[in-house]
Parts: structure tokens; C-alpha cells; sequence
């Protein structure tokens, strides 16, 4: 099966990839490898800013997670290469949260969660999933990847 036809079992409906804000591109595919550049969370168009523990719920953490993962999908679907993920090496989930806020795990799980989803046993990931006290735009969480693609 393919992972269009996964997507499209799954009911998911990939968002358009976004455009870079700053200097750099969404995706550097070398020596067998897409290397995602951190994504933001887009939820219904608009995105998810505010702090974890302060104005975002865990449920709207794990949600803006979620986005970040089906950012990374359109990513890599714009750069040609996601018919050819072989494997989800590792995420990294940097979560805008108050420094007493702790459950960054859980909110990373929204992405991991999605991955493992589309892509089964494929999807399982090492990871890291750190609290930050801002990110760009104000976002609440961003990620990013390293993704196997095959040969």
C-alpha cells in the first residue's frame, strides 16, 4: 500500500507545506536520509501559538503536535520523497511551555502518535521532547525530523 492510500484510508488530508520563515528549506534529503526542518502547528488554517501551562491545554498541546507531524508529511510530499520513507529515525519536539510545565512527552506524542499511525512499526522513532521558553512566531510546539528513505 502506498502512503497516499494510507492517508487517504486514514481519512488524512495533508495540509499545504509552508513556506520556510527565515533561511533555510523545509528539506535536505542526503545520503539516504530527508532531514525535516522544524515545523510549526497550523490547525484549521490558522497557527497554534501560546505557552504550555500557561494559556494551551495538554489536549491543545498534543493537537498542535499533531499539526507539527502533518506539516512534516507535507514536507516531505512537496520534496518528492514520501513514497520513499522507509523509516521515522527521530523526532525532536521543542514545546513553548512555563518552566514548571513537565509533560512535554505527552505533548510530543501528539506527532509520534501520528507517525506510528501512518507509517506502523516504520513509525516508531527515537526522540526528544524539550521545553523552550519562546519559539518563532509564538508557536506552542515545533518539529522536527530525520527520516530513512529508501534507496
Amino acid at each position: 500500500m502506498t502512503i497516499e492510500a494510507r492517508l487517504n484510508e486514514l481519512g488524512i488530508v495533508l495540509p499545504e507545506a509552508a513556506a520556510p520563515v527565515a533561511s533555510y528549506v523545509p528539506v535536505v534529503v542526503h545520503g539516504g536520509a530527508a532531514h525535516v526542518s522544524g515545523q510549526l502547528p497550523f490547525v484549521d488554517g490558522a497557527l497554534k501559538t501560546g505557552r504550555l501551562g500557561e494559556d494551551v491545554s495538554l489536549e491543545e498541546g498534543m493537537e498542535a503536535a499533531r499539526a507539527c507531524g502533518l506539516m512534516i508529511l507535507a514536507q516531505l510530499k512537496a520534496a518528492g520523497v514520501l513514497e520513499q520513507v522507509e523509516r521515522v529515525v527521530k523526532l525532536g519536539a521543542f514545546v513553548n511551555s512555563t518552566g514548571d510545565f513537565t509533560d512535554q512527552p505527552k505533548i510530543a506524542n501528539g506527532a509520534s502518535d501520528l507517525m506510528f499511525e501512518v507509517f506502523g512499526d516504520a513509525g516508531r522513532h527515537a526522540r526528544a521532547a524539550v521545553g523552550v521558553p519562546a519559539l518563532p512566531l509564538g508557536a506552542a510546539v515545533e518539529v522536527d525530523a530525520i527520516i530513512a528513505l529508501k534507496a
